[in-house]
């Protein structure tokens, strides 16, 4: 690996972190009210189409960021659509 693909992969592996912690507010509280559906949809449409990007291109980096974070956020989103 590169130094670029490093860089992504530190990037994403930053990024993916960041999420963990309103991941874990959220299970624990059983509210996403403070979140709005807009951003969860446009956030995890965006990741989606990361991950897909990353798919085709054979960017490792890109890949496993943006499967972590999809799992990440389409929890959240369950729990939004779910808990409201």
């Amino acid at each position: 690996m590169n130094g670029v693909e490093w860089l992504g992969v530190v990037a994403g592996i930053l990024t993916t972190v960041a999420f963990v912690p309103q991941v874990l507010r959220t299970h624990r509280t059983r509210s996403a009210n403070d979140l709005s559906m807009p951003m969860l949809l446009l956030f995890t449409t965006g990741v989606g189409l990361w991950l897909a990007y990353g798919l085709l291109i054979g960017s490792n980096g890109i890949i496993m960021a943006n499967a972590a974070t999809m799992i990440l956020s389409a929890y959240i989103l369950g729990m939004k659509l779910r808990f409201g």
